[in-house]
């Protein structure tokens, strides 16, 4: 690197200038205001932690998007977060370790070795929310209420909500040999029916013409009343949906419902109801979650869970730049403790001061304190 490039940052990697800044911060004390009013307590959990601890069979792709280095104090392997979910399964399972429900939410950078999508961010802004120790679809509902909530309040419209049950799938790929499964998996992922032909050929007929059809099992309401027979035992798995589907559709009107029985997004560790929110043009999820019980079975303490995240960034990218820069107030900068004092209750009013300095007047300002008969004055600039 030459001294006329030292200023490049790594591709996937930005920073956020003073306007962006402001959007971001302002948009993440919303959405976590937001969240503690259903009484979702804020956590904070470290940037790096021991892999063990991040690493906790949540899949494959956590694995490849996990940076890793060696603590120079203990000589184990660490890794810096690429997503917090594991995180708060251990706070949930041993910081805290309480009896009964428990409600977390988050938000803080995480670190991606690639961007998961074209033109993605490497260092996203994850929030979420996370409930621990009800396996009831009461839990599921509430999380992709709250959801819902979330997105509406960081100005989000035209939603689309994707629901989805592993459990289908599971069952279905449970008949096949362990070498198949995974290919199989990826195959469905995919939606990809001729490489699904090519891997299930020499299984049993029946089987491999079931887990073809899951393929194309998605579409809306009507999915779940022409549905083949051969599925299986899935009574379970498609009355979640119709009832989680019931509720969401009477509170939410205005968000459109899709049913996708081959979405298999956290396959590995999800056990239940996936759910993902689109928006139009828009080709990956705006937030996404799904319930993933006994995650924190690796910590001694397994416990029902579901929880959902979304990108700060991303999300500010849908919605219309606020063009306001914050109105501000401009006071000479002198000692005066009249002045002083009249500059500390703007402030601790929620105004913004700022002091002139080497004769420069912040663009922001449009009004300014005026000494007028003994008294400081706000008074519009001209």
């Amino acid at each position: 690197m030459t001294t006329g490039d030292r200023w490049l940052l790594p591709d996937g990697i930005e920073e956020l200038l003073p306007g962006p800044a402001a959007r971001v911060e302002a948009l993440r004390r919303r959405l976590l205001d937001l969240q503690r009013g259903w009484g979702y307590q804020l956590v904070m959990p470290p940037l790096v932690e021991f892999t063990e601890s991040l690493l906790i069979g949540l899949g494959a792709d956590i694995d490849r998007l996990t940076f890793r280095l060696t603590d120079q104090l203990s000589g184990r392997s660490m890794g810096v977060r690429a997503d917090i979910t594991p995180q708060v399964a251990r706070i949930d399972a041993h910081s805290l370790a309480d009896e009964g429900v428990s409600r977390f939410c988050y938000a803080g950078s995480v670190l991606h070795t690639r961007a998961t999508s074209l033109l993605g961010s490497r260092s996203p802004v994850k929030l979420g929310a996370e409930l621990y120790g009800d396996a009831s679809l009461a839990a599921d509902i509430e999380v992709i209420s709250l959801m819902l909530e979330t997105l509406r309040a960081a100005g989000i419209s035209g939603i689309t909500l994707d629901l989805g049950h592993v459990g289908i799938a599971r069952k279905l790929l449970a008949e096949l040999d362990d070498a198949l499964r995974d290919p199989v998996y990826e195959a469905l992922q995919r939606k990809s029916v001729p490489d699904l032909e090519k891997l299930l050929d020499g299984v049993e007929a029946g089987l491999a013409q079931r887990v073809i059809e899951l393929a194309g099992l998605h579409g809306g309401h009507e999915l779940l009343d022409r549905l083949p027979t051969g599925l299986g035992d899935v009574d379970a798995e498609l009355a979640a949906l119709r009832e989680v589907a019931g509720v969401i559709g009477g509170r939410y009107p205005e968000v459109g419902l899709y049913f996708d029985l081959a979405e298999l997004r956290g396959y590995r560790y999800h056990t239940g109801l996936v759910f993902a929110a689109y928006v139009a043009e828009q080709g990956r999820a705006v937030a996404n979650g799904g319930r993933y019980d006994d995650v924190g079975e690796v910590f001694g303490r397994p416990r029902p869970a579901t929880g959902f995240s979304t990108d700060v960034l991303a999300l500010l990218e849908l919605v219309a730049e606020d063009e306001d820069p914050g109105r501000a107030i401009a006071a000479p900068a002198d000692g005066d403790a009249g002045l002083s004092a009249a500059v500390a209750r703007l402030r601790a009013a929620g105004e913004m001061v700022i002091n002139d300095l080497s004769g420069y007047r912040d663009g922001r300002c449009d009004r300014q304190l005026v000494l007028r008969d003994g008294e400081w004055t706000v008074e519009e600039l001209e």
